[in-house]
């Protein structure tokens, strides 16, 4: 694609330049490519862009007062929503039916659950999110919930070249504010729940929620559904939002008009599920444990169901929902014959909800295993410690990603919340105390890292999986 064309006549007089790619890291640019310089929390991207323009870069998208010298200036008082619309143009066709979820808890379990929704009922489908990018075929980690735009919508593009018609992706908070997911055309988007998280970003819960609410006051397409779930507080904020815009609403929960669950009997493997649709009464039995499971999947349900997705047969396909990786993944059975779930729990809201999910289930006692992640919202971990000691009936406090922080420290915090928990700071200790002390009637619960293949500590990612640490103490 011509400069001249992607820009329109600021770039003619750079007419010739032939545009190969975009990039938003100077190491990355290639000649030809476009560099957005944005300013970041640590790193500010025009104290670059010389170096990018010396490595081939034709044009260099920035705020209107940045210094650029021999390449095109493309100025935009936002530059990165800028360039995220130029990056779709280039980077575009993307799949014809694309959906968003967004929310504090259950986004990829949703997300996940969309892309399996579709495939049974054959289309061609993917997801992206905090697990990668996930097709029929195979799993791609990326490591991050929403990626880069460059990385989102070149892996987006791959997928339609794939053949794949059909993508639901996670629309976190980081990546809303950020402009990470803007240019590709949203036929749905979802709201799960509001919890708290992530304010060491945002700095108040004001703010986080902005940020989610962008999905449907900006990059929802203009005939888009909006999918709330209504038996969250701010569902009615998101409700709000949507009509005023115009967008269909399809409301799901207990609450909800479109999508009414009824009654939900937790059983030995799962839960059977009422859910009344058009006023007709649907029964199903949902393979997954838990109330936040349920509305995992009704969300899902909706999501297909507003993209053109038959009502019958898509409520009938939530029976045949297998489960999300670290999501109250069942990961193994002790000697003893106590359960042991992995979890990604990490806020109050969603500790709280994982024990709420299992406390039907357990016949003794309910073990939990929880840390907190370093360098994030220091705010949340008494609230954890606290949730914890309340919802469970054993609680060891371990360490999580300590990152740059010291992890006793950490862990003096929970601890806070949770003044008669067991501490023990080496999370595979943790594990195998836990798993030691479950009697028959009991479940472990290990909350916090999930589907995670590593912890981290300092500047290392040493290897460490909750669900094979827990198998392997279970031998």
């Amino acid at each position: 694609m011509r400069l001249s064309a992607l820009l329109g006549d600021a770039a003619a007089i750079a007419a010739d330049a032939t545009v190969t790619g975009f990039a938003i890291d100077h190491r990355k640019v290639a000649p030809g490519n476009l560099f957005g310089a944005f300013e970041g929390l640590r790193v500010n991207g025009e104290d670059y862009i010389d170096a990018a323009v010396e490595a081939g870069a034709v044009a260099v998208v920035a705020r209107p007062g940045a210094h650029v010298e021999g390449a095109v200036h493309v100025a935009d008082d936002n530059p990165r929503e800028a360039f995220a619309r130029l990056a779709a143009r280039f980077y575009a066709p993307f799949p014809a039916t694309a959906v968003a979820v967004t929310g504090t808890n259950g986004k990829t379990s949703t997300v996940e659950m969309t892309r399996q929704l579709w495939r049974m009922a054959g289309e061609h489908a993917a997801s992206i999110g905090t697990l990668g990018v996930t097709t029929a075929d195979e799993r791609v980690v990326t490591g991050l919930t929403t990626p880069d735009v460059v990385t989102f919508l070149s892996n987006v593009a791959g997928l339609a070249r794939e053949g794949v018609t059909h993508l639901a992706f996670e629309a976190s908070s980081h990546g809303l504010s950020q402009y990470r997911t803007e240019g590709l055309p949203v036929r749905a988007a979802a709201f799960t729940n509001l919890g708290r998280d992530h304010l060491d970003y945002h700095g108040d819960m004001a703010a986080y929620f902005t940020a989610k609410l962008r999905l449907f006051a900006q990059v929802l397409s203009d005939d888009g559904s909006a999918v709330v779930w209504a038996d969250d507080p701010q569902s009615e904020r998101v409700i709000d939002i949507a009509r005023e815009r115009g967008n269909r609403v399809v409301t799901v929960g207990e609450h909800g008009d479109d999508l009414r669950l009824i009654e939900r009997v937790p059983t030995l493997l799962g839960q059977g599920l009422v859910i009344r649709a058009g006023g007709v009464d649907h029964r199903v039995q949902l393979p997954l444990i838990g109330g936040y499971q349920a509305a995992n999947a009704l969300i899902a349900a909706g999501l297909v169901i507003a993209t053109g997705g038959d009502v019958a047969t898509t409520i009938a396909g939530l029976a045949r929902l297998q489960p999300v990786r670290g999501r109250l993944e069942r990961a193994a059975i002790t000697a003893s014959g106590a359960p042991v779930y992995v979890d990604y729990a990490h806020t109050p809201d969603a500790i709280e909800a994982a024990c709420a999910a299992l406390r039907p289930h357990v016949a003794g006692r309910l073990i939990l295993v929880v840390g907190a992640g370093g360098d994030r919202d220091r705010g949340k971990r008494e609230p954890m410690g606290q949730v914890a000691a309340a919802a469970a009936d054993v609680v060891i406090v371990t360490d999580d990603n300590p990152r740059s922080e010291d992890p006793a420290a950490i862990r003096a915090e929970l601890l806070e919340g949770a003044p008669g928990a067991r501490e023990i700071g080496d999370r595979r200790a943790a594990i195998a105390a836990a798993l030691r002390e479950a009697a028959a009637g009991d479940i472990v619960l290990i909350a916090g890292k999930g589907h995670e293949q590593g912890q981290i500590v300092g500047d290392l990612v040493l290897p460490f999986d909750d669900v094979a640490v827990a198998r392997e103490m279970a031998a």
